[in-house]
């Protein structure tokens, strides 16, 4: 049996060999799929102007291939760039970002979501509006704002041309003056939330406020009731 066990044991091992070196070829050669989500970066955006619209800072991405090689695919090596060097101001669509991945050429790109890519350049602006404060609540009865300043007086935005020119002022967060019956000053955030516009440097103003007890009127005398 021992003789039986140990004849042609090199063909035997060799078989061995040959058996397992086919199986890694052939669990290799399955062909799998995979996804990702992949970065989105813009890149070189034009001096002085702006993307205005809304970009996806991802995209689903699915591929497929030889299980050998898609092993070697690591997600941080995957990303995709959009150069924006000297394009003009407008809407530019970008397409078959597939072939900006840089993949091996064994692999195939099964979805890539969104497949279009579009951004709109705007020129970027500044303008100068003025501050408008917001109260809440009410001044103890019997009371009234008689002057009411802001320093600085007007505040400077930035951003998109297209969503500047509809910006008209800027607010005070909600300054509370429930029961107020004397002069106050205070420093107010500025509440303010652009979609493609900012403000440029102040987030708050200073506040002066002076009151003042209404000045009952006078009742009309009798000579002023029959105008004699």
């Amino acid at each position: 049996m021992v003789d039986g066990l140990t004849q042609n044991w090199v063909l035997k091992l060799l078989s061995l060999v040959f058996a397992l070196i086919l199986w890694f070829f052939v669990m290799g050669e399955q062909k799998l799929e995979v996804g990702y989500a992949v970065p989105l970066e813009l890149k070189n955006v034009p001096a002085g102007m702006m993307v205005a619209n809304d970009v996806p800072s991802l995209v689903d991405l699915r591929i497929s291939g030889p299980r050998t090689i898609l092993m070697n695919v690591k997600p941080s090596d995957l990303s995709l760039a959009i150069d924006l060097r000297d394009l003009q101001p407008g809407v530019t669509s970008f397409k078959r970002l597939e072939e900006r991945l840089n993949l091996p050429s064994a692999i195939k790109v099964t979805r890539l979501s969104p497949a279009v890519v579009d951004v709109r350049l705007e020129r970027r602006k500044e303008k100068a509006v003025p501050v408008r404060v917001v109260f809440s609540g009410a001044l103890a009865e019997g009371y009234k704002v008689t002057s009411l300043k802001t320093d600085p007086e007007r505040i400077m935005v930035e951003g998109a041309e297209s969503e500047l020119k509809d910006v008209n002022e800027v607010t005070t967060e909600p300054i509370d003056v429930s029961e107020v019956r004397e002069n106050f000053t205070l420093m107010a955030p500025l509440d303010y939330r652009g979609k493609f516009t900012a403000l440029k440097s102040d987030r708050a103003v200073e506040v002066e406020v002076q009151v003042a007890p209404l000045v009952p009127s006078k009742p009309a005398s009798n000579k002023d009731k029959t105008g004699k």
